[in-house]
């Protein structure tokens, strides 16, 4: 294994090594990946140097300037985030950077508005939040530029502009899934316009309905093997391994979604009672059993495998910072692996609907199904009815009178 080379801060940022080199270990940075983000320092150090500039002299401009002429000599995509961590630490030390990012002007107040009056009126998750406030963003973004007069541009959206927004989305190759849920992220966000008086007409009304009918479709069908197959995927010699191996079962055994696994918290894990505690979707909470293959994965990966980190998240990054597992990132997981066990990439819930379906086929009814899944209707469930393929050959000859 090579030598780490030990790099040092040049300039009017040496100042800062020595404690940012704490943070980074508090951070769980390795030795090597420390030394890449000192190096890094260095960089911007020595152009504020040449430059003659102090660290409060960093702002929005300096740093965009700065960025522009470190990308241009990087080979491959970088993003202005690797200099997170030295400009988190800068504002927090006393004597430091003035905080970089500008006073928040018209439009990001607006935006901040819009979050506000989600947790307020409507209850929202963050996570769905989040999902709301990104399409928000992408459509404010387009019809207002970001100009400082955002009210006045704002009460020139017509139901023509929804609605060319809307088929724009169309354009991009969703699914009517996830146009569907585009248009009710859009209609949340001109009701809160129409509320807050920035526009005169409910323009909410204007988004058109996605065309699709419930129960068109079969859900995507993985046996009992290609679940194994996938499971087996996992190398549990490495930490990685180790890992995705405790979420691929959490998915396969217990039908969790992936935000569920995600947001897993040590504390949910009642190890004497034998129970997982699930937070599921419509803030409701639920406790399952928890098997014994299920709990010894978990186990193997918080002794062999889990970092050490402050975040209460079972689930965590592998390098730092140390941070809470994103959804995106389960799902993520389950499409590499997938690609490993040589089966066709499928999204983390796939599991969920293969769990369904295969305790189908041994003969459990829908309603338990039902409570196992967490459904709040039994109608959901209902839909794994039309992949009970033995139960619909035998009724296909009585249906339409022929004889098997």
């Amino acid at each position: 294994m090579g030598t780490v080379v030990r790099c040092h801060i040049r300039g009017v940022l040496a100042v800062f090594e020595a404690g940012f080199r704490d943070e980074l270990t508090s951070l769980g940075y390795t030795s090597s990946s420390m030394e890449w983000k000192v190096n890094e320092a260095s960089r911007l150090s020595r152009w504020m140097t040449v430059r003659r500039l102090s660290p409060r002299d960093l702002d929005d401009a300096r740093l965009a300037e700065f960025f522009t002429e470190f990308a241009a000599s990087r080979k491959g995509p970088t993003a202005l985030g690797r200099f997170g961590p030295l400009l988190r630490f800068m504002r927090l030390r006393d004597g430091g950077v003035s905080d970089p990012v500008a006073e928040p002007g018209a439009f990001d107040g607006l935006l901040g508005s819009y979050r506000e009056w989600m947790t307020g009126q409507r209850g929202l998750a963050a996570r769905t939040m989040d999902r709301y406030e990104t399409t928000a963003r992408r459509f404010l973004r387009l019809y207002t530029h970001e100009s400082a007069d955002v009210d006045t541009r704002l009460g020139s959206l017509t139901a023509r502009t929804v609605i060319d927004f809307l088929l724009a989305e169309a354009a991009r190759g969703l699914s009517s899934g996830s146009l569907g849920v585009r248009a009710c992220e859009l209609r949340s966000l001109l009701r809160f316009l129409y509320v807050r008086g920035f526009v005169d007409a409910p323009l909410a009304g204007a988004v058109p309905p996605v065309p699709g009918w419930k129960g068109a479709t079969v859900p995507p069908r993985m046996s009992y093997k290609q679940v194994q197959a996938l499971l087996d995927s996992c190398d549990r010699t490495t930490v990685r391994g180790l890992r995705d191996f405790a979420m691929l079962i959490l998915l396969a055994r217990l039908g969790l979604r992936a935000a569920e696994v995600a947001g897993l918290r040590l504390e949910d894990l009642r190890w004497r009672d034998g129970e997982v505690v699930v937070r599921g979707k419509s803030r409701r909470t639920d406790r399952l059993p928890l098997p014994a293959d299920v709990g010894d994965a978990v186990v193997q990966y918080l002794r062999k495998g889990r970092p050490v980190t402050e975040a209460r998240t079972v689930f965590v990054t592998l390098v730092a910072p140390r941070r809470p597992l994103h959804p995106a990132a389960v799902s993520q997981t389950v499409q590499r692996q997938c690609r490993r066990a040589g089966l066709p990439p499928v999204r983390a819930h796939a599991l969920r609907h293969a769990l369904a379906t295969n305790l189908l086929e041994r003969g459990v009814y829908l309603p338990q199904i039902s409570q196992l899944l967490r459904h709040a209707d039994l109608a959901t469930t209902s839909v794994y009815a039309k992949v009970d393929y033995p139960a619909l050959r035998e009724l296909a000859p009585a249906w339409t009178g022929s004889r098997p």
